[in-house]
């Protein structure tokens, strides 16, 4: 089987590189002034509240290191939560905490932690040991998602997200990220999660993919991966689309979560979105932003016009 794949294939499949994306996309249509709406979780979560995008509520924010001490009876009043650094990237730092039993707290992999371990985590937090760049940090404690049932045992020991694509306020291409025993119950790539490629048309199943494999199983849960249809499709990637509206940013990565109570909930932004998202798909990006490029400078249309356009230009795919 062949496992190395040539740059000259990649170029033949549209593959976005890492220069290419840096340069020709984030550096030309991403102003930096703009960047810290998206790199301070906080931050995005405030806007969010202005232009109404609903997220997952906000429970606490601790910003320094004595709030820590007296956090337990604050925590012990939640059944389950998420805490997350406010600068964090890939996933890291991010605790989820299912439920509480007796003294102690379980977290979403099944492993019991103290309030002395919740203490520990969060002064490593704050003292920026998962930030951007290593520099002190704020923690946010939000409510737990409740995955919607449509969902049922795809994911393991976690929440499944959506991660769209948006280039100038167009939504490009989408997946859904499955968490995994090996990636403790995080929708990252990276540690493990299964990338499940999803038509933009209509939010079905492509293919899937794990650690760059395909798969057609859910590692730990056995479901079949191409039944997959995300419910709501159009009205997910309208959030998605109004996510450019309300940073400025030309080139956005959009995760949402579709909870069972609230519906679509912007989970977070990325101004620089990685591209695990095109092994997925089995296709790349570049032939779709170039098409929207060439759409030109005309007045941006409502985001459901840009999402209708999407829809059909992408079809199938």
């Amino acid at each position: 089987m062949r496992r190395w794949v040539t740059p000259q294939r990649l170029e033949r499949y549209g593959m976005l590189g890492m220069n290419a994306r840096n340069l020709a996309f984030i550096q030309r249509y991403n102003e930096r002034s703009r960047f810290p709406l998206v790199d301070d979780k906080l931050r995005t979560k405030l806007l969010a509240e202005e232009y109404g995008v609903p997220t997952p509520s906000l429970r606490l924010v601790l910003r320094a290191q004595h709030q820590v001490q007296r956090v337990g009876s604050r925590l012990a009043a939640l059944e389950g939560f998420a805490m997350k650094p406010a600068k964090g990237s890939g996933g890291k730092g991010i605790w989820v905490i299912q439920r509480r039993d007796e003294d102690a707290w379980v977290k979403a992999s099944g492993v019991r932690v103290g309030l002395a371990d919740l203490q520990r985590h969060l002064s490593n937090t704050l003292a920026g040991l998962y930030s951007l760049g290593g520099n002190p940090d704020a923690v946010l404690v939000e409510d737990l998602i409740s995955a919607d049932d449509c969902f049922s045992g795809y994911s393991f020991e976690g929440v499944p997200d959506i991660r769209v694509v948006v280039f100038r306020g167009y939504p490009v291409m989408a997946m859904l990220r499955l968490s995994t025993h090996d990636s403790d119950g995080k929708a990252n790539l990276h540690q493990g999660a299964v990338g499940v490629g999803l038509a933009l048309d209509s939010g079905r199943c492509l293919r899937a993919v794990q650690f760059g494999q395909p798969l057609t199983l859910h590692p730990d849960t056995g479901r079949p991966l191409d039944a997959i249809r995300v419910p709501g499709w159009r009205e997910l990637l309208v959030l998605a689309a109004r996510c450019h509206d309300m940073t400025g940013l030309g080139y956005l990565g959009v995760d949402l979560v579709l909870d069972r109570q609230q519906g679509p909930l912007l989970l977070e932004l990325n101004a620089r979105p990685g591209l695990a998202i095109q092994i997925a798909n089995g296709c790349g990006l570049l032939p779709r932003l170039r098409r929207v490029e060439a759409l030109g400078d005309r007045r941006l249309p409502e985001p459901a016009e840009r999402v209708a356009w999407a829809m059909e230009a992408f079809a199938g795919s």
